[in-house]
């Protein structure tokens, strides 16, 4: 399993679409251990563009802060499953209690 966690400032961004960039984080499903992260810059914030970008980086799952409907939307059409209310934490923190059924989310912070 891949993971796509929006970031800024080496932390998760609170705000889906002011992201700098995306960590990616590889899990082995079988010992639900990471075992590879990756960073890359975020492509322009276009509508709809970054669903199928972080399809192409093989991600099936995105953790965010808050992240609009209509997005959330999009991603599922794109088989990638959308986790809001995350904390503004580093990446691998998050992922790794999320692997450990300990991370804990709040509201979605974002209403468009």
């Amino acid at each position: 399993m891949k993971i796509a966690i929006p970031c800024v400032q080496d932390k998760l961004s609170l705000h889906f679409g002011h992201c700098a960039y995306f960590t990616f984080i590889t899990v082995d499903d079988t010992t639900r251990s990471i075992v590879d992260e990756t960073r890359e810059d975020a492509p322009p914030h276009e509508p709809g563009l970054l669903p199928a970008w972080v399809k192409e980086r093989d991600a099936s799952l995105v953790i965010c802060g808050g992240m609009g409907q209509r997005a959330q939307q999009l991603f599922n059409s794109q088989g990638i499953e959308v986790l809001v209310g995350a904390p503004s934490d580093v990446p691998r923190v998050i992922v790794q209690s999320y692997l450990n059924g300990k991370l804990e989310t709040g509201v979605n912070g974002c209403d468009h």
